[in-house]
């Protein structure tokens, strides 16, 4: 692929601001904002493989799947199938808002929703110990019920209530890579890997499946990244640029990483929180060593113009 590629990750923040914002309109306000800075990027000459998250949306699917299930007899609905929704949904809000910012700035750029599966391995240790929790808290009657019953793995939340957990396993394949590079060929701005994808298991025999489980978007973006060999990997979060010691007197925000420094830090296990800068730091690092020729940077959807610029942001570089 000979265009100037970029995968950029999208993070909650760019779909949800706050507690209080969570419908589908507050949604959409929020995506086209988001919108605006993405366009940002597709006018400095970039053609961009968009990927995003979905964790709250999928929650609200399971939601409303238990609630109707319980009140009215209604079937529940499988996870994977709920990332399939959300991926759908998201998909369609995204690309609206997108597809009209690029109208109203004059630029002809097709957009379009990729339904996406991510292979993962069935050896995968994340099977053996689920830990992502998923859906509403339940009493221990009813959490015991659906584990006895339906195979679930649940535990007790810190007194809340108990809830189901499931794996997280690592992304093995884009099962829609040659889609999605066939696309980007074209000048089709492409929005896939949503909420990392939805996993699937190979069967040994041609075929593919869904599992229940959730992978991380941003190792998700990092796969794709590495497999259509682009140019960036952007992961958009809720930060303007990266902080080593974090929430320490010593912080110190970094403009510029090299791969080895960041192998570094990561390493030392004291600058990133694991569930938020540090699978995103990880995810870096794996397409930088794969991709030598890259490029990797963090920062807000609001500074993603300044950033590209070089007036922002955290850059990593091999």
């Amino acid at each position: 692929m000979s265009k100037k590629i970029a995968v950029v990750a999208i993070g909650g923040n760019s779909l949800i601001r706050d507690p209080k914002h969570v419908t589908v309109e507050d949604q959409q306000d929020a995506l086209r904002e988001t919108a605006l800075h993405l366009a940002d990027m597709v006018e400095l000459g970039w053609d961009i493989a968009i990927g995003h998250g979905n964790g709250p949306q999928v929650g609200f699917i399971l939601r409303r799947s238990e609630i109707a299930a319980k009140y009215e007899g209604m079937h529940e609905v499988p996870l994977d199938v709920c990332g399939a929704d959300s991926q759908g949904a998201i998909g369609y809000e995204l690309q609206q808002a997108l597809q009209n910012d690029l109208y109203r700035r004059g630029i002809k750029k097709m957009v379009a929703t990729v339904i996406t599966q991510v292979l993962v391995d069935q050896k995968d240790p994340a099977f053996q110990n689920p830990s992502k929790p998923i859906g509403s808290f339940m009493d221990e009657a009813e959490a015991l019920r659906r584990r006895d019953g339906m195979g679930w793995a649940v535990v007790e939340d810190a007194g809340r209530g108990w809830r189901r957990v499931v794996p997280s396993p690592q992304p093995v394949q884009i099962v829609e890579q040659e889609t999605v590079e066939t696309l980007l060929n074209a000048g089709i701005i492409t929005i896939t890997v949503g909420g990392g994808g939805i996993p699937v298991v190979d069967t040994g025999e041609g075929e593919y499946h869904g599992t229940a489980a959730v992978i991380d978007k941003d190792f998700a973006c990092s796969l794709l990244a590495r497999e259509i060999n682009a140019d960036l990997l952007l992961i958009a979060t809720a930060v303007e640029k990266v902080a080593i010691n974090f929430g320490k007197p010593d912080q110190k925000w970094v403009d510029r990483m090299t791969l080895a420094e960041a192998r570094q830090y990561l390493d030392e296990g004291i600058h990133f929180a694991r569930g938020s800068m540090a699978p995103k730091i990880q995810a870096c690092i794996w397409f930088l060593e794969a991709n030598p020729k890259g490029q990797a940077l963090i920062t807000n959807p609001e500074n993603i113009g300044r950033a590209l610029k070089g007036e922002t942001g955290t850059w990593i570089v091999p």
